[in-house]
């Protein structure tokens, strides 16, 4: 299927690893200029060669922005000024008690998840405006309103998220201007992988075991009961960010695996 997407630029924050390196995987293979953007340069530069050798012909270059330092956020906005797709994908966590959490750690996480988006957001949406076209799609998570007992801060940077994606779609009332929400289930991200082998080293089980364990003992609710593929989260993020989906905006797109109750 033809994306109609050749020619375009989209910048992808949190590209380095992960879902945003999905991302710039599939965008990359549909002739996409894509943009890597990593904490520091070393990982930045990692990426694009790694992408230079999975994808032939690539588009590719980077920025090293750290999303907790502002200033390093505010060097990154004029250089991405022309951007057509923006993919609001960078995110930390910190799970620990409510009662242990400090302010700082909730300001960070709000720093990086929720304020990296304002941002970006509020730079490029006037731009996409006045061109005619553009795409913001954020990434949320399956926590948004599952809400882990140690994961309440991230939990809440992860909800607010949604609404400030509703809301910068209204602004784009008329446009061929969209933004929408991704809102993946547990994935089988770097930092899942560690985690699973972790915890099998601790129990004396394999990886496969402490992953079924996973489903059947924590996220009980999903219906796949396995964990998303990164793949396939990319491959709903890349169809959103194309004129294919230009019928919808201020939506919430879910590939949790049916983990997250009801209908809508």
């Amino acid at each position: 299927m033809d994306l109609q997407l050749q020619g375009k630029t989209a910048f992808i924050s949190g590209s380095t690893s992960g879902i945003g390196y999905g991302c710039a995987k599939l965008f990359c293979k549909e002739g996409i200029h894509v943009i890597l953007n990593g904490r520091t340069e070393a990982s930045v530069q990692k990426a694009i060669a790694q992408l230079s050798a999975e994808v032939s012909g690539v588009q590719i270059s980077g920025i090293a922005t750290d999303f907790s330092s502002r200033e390093e956020v505010y060097e990154l906005l004029p250089q991405i000024a022309d951007v057509d797709i923006l993919v609001n994908n960078v995110g930390i966590y910190k799970s620990e008690s409510f009662f242990e959490s400090s302010d700082e750690d909730w300001y960070r996480q709000y720093e990086v998840n929720v304020m990296s988006g304002v941002r970006l957001s509020r730079k490029l949406l006037p731009s996409m405006i006045k061109r005619g076209w553009g795409r913001i799609i954020f990434v949320s998570s399956e926590c948004a309103t599952l809400v882990p007992e140690d994961l309440i801060a991230y939990s809440s940077t992860k909800t607010a998220i949604h609404a400030i994606s509703r809301g910068l779609a209204q602004l784009t009332r008329g446009t061929a201007v969209t933004v929408n929400t991704v809102t993946p289930g547990s994935t089988m991200t770097e930092g899942a992988k560690d985690f699973l082998g972790h915890l099998a080293t601790k129990e004396g089980i394999t990886v496969e075991q402490a992953a079924s364990d996973f489903f059947k003992n924590v996220r009980t609710s999903s219906l796949i009961e396995r964990f998303v593929s990164v793949e396939e989260v990319a491959s709903a993020i890349i169809y959103l960010a194309s004129p294919l989906s230009a019928g919808t905006n201020g939506s919430t797109i879910k590939i949790d695996g049916g983990s997250m109750s009801g209908i809508l």
